[in-house]
């Protein structure tokens, strides 16, 4: 991509809560295109030119926003992206221990980008003017070929929420399904969309449609793969390979087609009940397989008021692990990148894979900033980092997160792949003596069960060789231990 004028955006005016990102990265008909957030700025390079559109269709500048999501899809010569945007941008000021941005103008939108002539249309936009509260934005966009509509999923907002078909020639929207969804994939003729709130419970079912005949059907979640319990699983991304569907959440993946009566079950995968997860990220077809991220550090509570977000402000700060760049070709799971706190969007170029990434996470309401807070750039890696070793990684895990899960019936953590690693180990500084029972797995389609080994733990350090295990391991200690850590370390 030596045609991209800059790789690094550094924090420039956006009104909002922290920073956003490069999202939408999308390669098509020899454009590149993707949206800084949350500058709101939507980049177009090409050979020989680079336009940048500030959303001023939407309205009034300055704006602020553009897209947190990928909301990013190509039909023929036309890129359609969307998201959300302020227009103009209102910055309410600093004082009384908060910092806050009105929401009055803050619009949902759908655009449409013309390769072939570089003109941009907007598609559509909605608001509903209110201080505080917003429109659900667009966070995912699904071309369905046979009614040649595009199929919005909306979950971030107060109002309008849920899954929406949008006529891209008039601009006319209606609603197909109420229940919230912040993302979808189509597998064969049918659009599967991940249903719930995504900062309360998380993913709680998987509503399909067929895009033929218009039907709906529901589908509950299975179980997990290692036999336990799985909690709070945050729906980050969802794509579709093997005929399956897959749906990235904190804590692992759901994997399945009901359809062909192989329903949705947890696989269980860098689980450490911090909110390390595959959030604001895209998964991205690469090689027949799957490419996700799974992030160290997308969303948190800057400066916590209250004893919730004193909680909250905890598990979204506690940087266990470096952001992972996964490989999935089942069974096998492979990690090729170790990255910093998060990475924002992925596509694939000319041989290459770009990567948009980000130094600094989302924040929450009372911490807004009249500009972006975080360092992104768009890091270029050849696409063979697939086939090579995979890089040395280490995660830092308190056991005081799993021990706070056991409380609430759960507690099994890692889902840690081994694929390409000699000498993987896992040490346990442990406060008291204890059980842990290691279960192995890898991801067989349709699944098979987990296998398990249980090992004694000694008060003091306690280092457990991984190499005799293959595949994916997670761990459960039979008793809480809210003093102790460990500490894995693949090599």
């Amino acid at each position: 991509m030596n045609q991209l004028p800059n790789y690094r955006f550094p924090p420039r005016y956006g009104p909002e809560w922290g920073s956003g990102g490069i999202f939408g990265l999308r390669y098509h008909n020899g454009v590149l295109y993707f949206t800084v957030a949350f500058e709101a700025e939507a980049h177009f390079v090409k050979e020989d030119s680079h336009r940048i559109y500030e959303f001023e269709l939407v309205g009034e500048k300055p704006t602020s926003g553009g897209d947190t999501y990928n909301a990013v899809d190509v039909v023929d010569e036309f890129i359609y992206f969307g998201g959300w945007v302020h227009a103009p941008a209102i910055y309410e000021g600093k004082g009384n221990e908060k910092a806050t941005i009105n929401f009055v103008n803050k619009y949902s939108h759908v655009h449409e980008y013309d390769t072939e002539n570089d003109s941009i249309r907007l598609v559509w936009k909605e608001s509903i003017h209110h201080p505080t509260d917003w429109a659900g934005e667009v966070s995912d966009i699904i071309y369905n070929p046979y009614t040649d509509e595009l199929l919005l999923a909306r979950e971030d907002g107060h109002q309008n929420l849920g899954i929406y078909a949008l006529d891209r020639k008039k601009g006319e929207i209606k609603l197909l399904n109420s229940a919230p969804s912040p993302k979808g994939t189509i597998v064969h003729d049918t659009a599967f969309f991940g249903i719930g709130k995504n900062f309360a419970k998380g993913l709680e079912e998987i509503h399909a449609l067929d895009m033929i005949s218009g039907r709906w059907e529901k589908f509950k979640l299975g179980e997990s793969i290692d036999g336990e319990r799985y909690l709070h699983p945050h729906l980050g991304a969802m794509g579709s390979a093997y005929n399956r569907a897959f749906a990235f959440v904190r804590g692992g993946l759901f994997v399945g087609n009901p359809l062909n009566d192989e329903p949705f079950e947890f696989f269980r995968l860098f689980d450490f009940y911090t909110f390390y997860a595959p959030f604001r990220v895209n998964a991205l077809p690469l090689d027949g397989g799957l490419v996700i991220a799974y992030n160290a550090h997308h969303d948190a509570i800057y400066k916590p008021r209250s004893p919730g977000e004193i909680r909250f402000a905890k598990l979204t700060n506690t940087i266990v692990g470096p952001s992972v760049l996964v490989y999935i070709a089942p069974p096998m799971v492979k990690i090729v990148g170790s990255f910093g706190a998060r990475i924002t969007s992925m596509e694939k170029a000319n041989g290459k894979l770009l990567l948009g990434t980000n130094t600094t996470p989302n924040t929450g309401a009372l911490d807004a900033t009249p500009f972006d807070t975080g360092n992104k750039d768009i890091v270029v890696l050849d696409e063979k980092i697939l086939q090579e070793k995979p890089p040395a990684v280490s995660f830092s895990i308190p056991l005081a997160y799993p021990s706070m899960a056991m409380q609430e019936g759960a507690g099994a953590f890692g889902g840690i792949p081994l694929d390409g690693y000699k000498d993987p180990r896992m040490v346990i500084y442990a406060s008291k003596n204890n059980e842990l029972t290691i279960y192995e797995y890898d991801l067989t389609l349709p699944p098979i069960e987990a296998c398990s080994d249980k090992f004694d733990i000694k008060k003091g350090k306690n280092i457990i060789e991984l190499n005799s295990f293959s595949g994916i391991v997670s761990f459960r200690l039979k008793e809480e231990d809210f003093k102790g850590k460990v500490r894995i370390e693949l090599r």
